[in-house]
């Protein structure tokens, strides 16, 4: 069975809650698309009203982080109960700049995928390598290092669910994009990987985006390559433009 492609865009530290009604409003009739599923991850504040907005819809609200714990004294975090609660399907978790800026780990992405899925929440789970590292030759061996210790300890089952991000730290936000050979070369090296800690059958179930500069020009001839499975967008998400993503074809 084919894998139904997945679009979520990740609107960052952007939109108030007003900015982010109004936002969903303007999107809704250019996002219809019932061939793939739709996601707005949108900032902890704008989950509520984001949700109201899209209602009856096929726009899916998503969360851009998560911790680990259910509650407890862990000021200014957000649990995967209150997403729950929210309305929440997906979460983000790992994005490079979570790691890079907030001293999120491997691990501590790992904690948060178990945490997701225990929850019925499906992780957006993210991984990429600096421009160091991909000039070094060793982007294949640090994904897939993290993709390793992402999946510690997640079910087959559970890992059929998921949507892995790949997203070239060099591409984000900078206006360069991994050329398509490159996109697809890493995508298809996660799914094997993925192959490798499960089987086949998750690997081949399992979708996985690619992140980084994607615009309406680039979207087309990306997603339609064999392990590219749809893309998670960053700053064209927050314009009109991001119906033409999704409606790529």
């Amino acid at each position: 069975m084919a894998r139904k492609k997945i679009i979520a865009g990740n609107w960052k530290m952007n939109m108030t809650p007003s900015e982010a009604v109004s936002l969903v409003e303007t999107l809704k009739p250019l996002v219809v698309n019932d061939e793939v599923d739709v996601v707005f991850c949108v900032p902890a504040i704008d989950i509520i009203p984001a949700t109201e907005a899209a209602k009856g819809t096929n726009i899916n609200i998503g969360a851009e982080n998560m911790y680990f714990e259910e509650k407890g004294a862990y000021t200014g975090e957000i649990s995967p109960l209150m997403l729950k609660d929210a309305g929440v399907k997906y979460v983000i978790i790992g994005h490079s700049e979570r790691r890079e800026y907030f001293a999120e780990t491997d691990e501590t992405v790992n904690k948060k995928v178990l945490k997701a899925f225990e929850h019925g929440l499906t992780p957006i789970i993210c991984c990429g390598e600096s421009l160091t590292q991909r000039e070094q030759g060793i982007t294949i061996d640090w994904i897939r290092q993290q993709i390793k210790i992402a999946f510690l300890n997640v079910t087959a089952d559970q890992a059929k669910t998921a949507v892995i991000a790949y997203e070239p730290i060099w591409a984000i936000g900078t206006g360069k994009v991994a050329t398509t050979e490159q996109a697809e070369e890493v995508c298809a090296a996660i799914r094997v990987c993925i192959g490798e800690i499960y089987d086949q059958a998750t690997a081949e179930a399992i979708r996985i985006q690619y992140g980084g500069s994607v615009s309406a020009s680039s979207a087309p001839e990306l997603f339609a390559q064999p392990n590219i499975d749809g893309g998670l967008v960053g700053g064209a998400s927050l314009k009109p433009d991001f119906g033409k993503i999704v409606n790529y074809k």
